[in-house]
């Protein structure tokens, strides 16, 4: 028979009771953050989440069950690596969570449940710094005493990230999750400034090489080597053009062939035209024939190297102020989009005083701004969109995450938040980022043996 003396569930009696259990948290809990999951983007079918977000959180006192350390099976060592398998089990109050965390998010959207803690969304446990997802939500237990249940007893696994977005404003909270999941890293062009260049003239330089024979079966370029200038003089330096997929009398050929000499220095004092071999490569039969002339251009140095290039800029030469012929050249740019050397396709003739060489602005120059973490940057010409993972300004890389389609080289990224607008570089293969994968050295080292993208990775027969 019940003691007569309590009403055993009388509303004063469960007061006090939750009451007790409330003050007992706050003084042995430990305060965590329950993060609520957004289900954007869902399958109608089988309700499959194709995207979550979780971008609010709430700090509420939780008692750790597992005083003694974490559960399950802690970390394993297996063939996919290094796994922490560690689970976590907290006990919160039922009507702290009911009078605190429910009104404010209930009127979130893409919230599917707000009356309780709910499997799939998070805690973040500040004691070792971690995210863990709720797997199971016990609301009776203690088993209905006074007639009540007043916690909720949270049995949480080690957070496994698959793309979720995760940009709640804490900073302890949301450095989580950088660096992990599929992402692929873009090269931007950086703050765009047009390069800059000088040259002189010199009397009996080599003006130009002309090609007589392209050669056959070469696998590199050779080394082009002319002959020494007289004493006094300087001897020219050329470096080979290469081209591949020419059409003869059988058909198309793979092999590649010389297309063409650029001049890295005209030289100067020569009295006859040098000769010119082709050495190297691979190949033979390449052949060529050169051109001296007075007041030619000579070496071009580079005063700026700019930056901001996606595309070899023209390079333009001023005219000789007689009668004569304007140089012509090209441009050489750094992964970087910077200006590193001109080489000199003819060096001109005529010129008696140095002229002014002009380089192409780079397409990038309205470049401006940073990327900043979690914000959606969107391609201007492909549409495709993504989350930023990470922005490093000093490198111009940028690690993207989720990403809705493919980023085309050349085009513009706009941050939706910083309003950050620069021009791609380069667009780098996805990856996945693993504190204990080391996928890029092993497929290089893999390359070495088997690599498909040589035209036989089997070897020449």
């Amino acid at each position: 028979m019940l003691n007569p003396f309590f009403q055993q569930g009388s509303k004063t009696e469960q007061s006090l009771i939750q009451d007790l259990i409330n003050e007992q948290l706050k003084i042995y809990g430990v305060e965590v953050y329950y993060l609520p999951r957004k289900y954007v983007t869902k399958k109608t079918i089988i309700r499959e989440v194709i995207e979550s977000k979780f971008d609010n959180a709430y700090p509420i006192e939780a008692y750790v069950d597992t005083y003694e350390g974490y559960n399950g099976l802690g970390t394993l060592m297996s063939k996919f690596g290094i796994q922490e398998m560690d689970d976590l089990i907290l006990t919160i109050s039922k009507e702290r969570f009911e009078e605190y965390i429910t009104p404010l998010t209930k009127s979130l959207s893409n919230i599917e449940l707000a009356s309780r803690p709910k499997e799939g969304d998070l805690i973040y446990f500040p004691l070792g710094d971690r995210l863990f997802e709720i797997k199971y939500v016990e609301h009776e237990k203690p088993f209905y005493q006074l007639q009540k249940n007043y916690v909720y007893q949270l049995t949480c696994e080690l957070f496994r990230y698959e793309d979720e977005v995760i940009d709640t404003d804490v900073a302890e909270i949301d450095d989580n999750i950088v660096d992990q999941g599929y992402n692929i890293t873009l090269t931007m062009v950086g703050l765009a400034s047009t390069a800059s260049a000088i040259t002189g003239i010199v009397n009996g330089g080599v003006r130009f090489i002309t090609l007589t024979n392209r050669g056959d079966n070469y696998t590199s370029a050779p080394r082009v080597a002319i002959s020494s200038a007289p004493s006094g003089g300087l001897t020219a330096v050329g470096i080979a053009t290469m081209i591949t997929g020419l059409v003869d009398c059988v058909g198309i050929t793979d092999d590649q062939k010389v297309q063409g000499v650029e001049l890295i220095n005209p030289g100067y004092g020569y009295t006859v035209a040098p000769g010119v071999a082709f050495i190297g490569g691979g190949g033979a039969g390449a052949a060529a024939t050169t051109q001296i002339a007075d007041g030619i251009v000579g070496v071009v140095t580079i005063t700026n190297g700019g930056g901001g290039y996606t595309n070899s800029p023209i390079v333009t030469f001023s005219g000789p102020t007689g009668v004569g012929t304007t140089a012509t050249g090209t441009a050489l740019i750094s992964s970087a989009g910077i200006v590193t050397a001109i080489r000199v396709i003819d060096a001109g003739v005529g010129y008696t005083v140095a002229p002014t060489i002009t380089i192409g602005s780079p397409s990038g120059l309205g470049n401006t701004g940073s990327y900043s973490y979690n914000e959606i940057v969107t391609g201007s010409v492909s549409g495709t969109t993504a989350y930023v993972n990470s922005w490093n300004a000093n490198t111009n890389v940028l690690e993207l995450k989720i990403v809705s389609g493919t980023f085309l080289t050349g085009e513009t990224l706009v941050g939706s938040a910083s309003s950050a607008s620069r021009s791609i570089l380069a667009v780098n293969t996805y990856d996945i980022i693993d504190p204990y994968a080391d996928n890029d050295n092993i497929e290089t080292e893999a390359d070495a043996i088997l690599d498909f993208t040589e035209k036989n990775p089997f070897g020449t027969p």
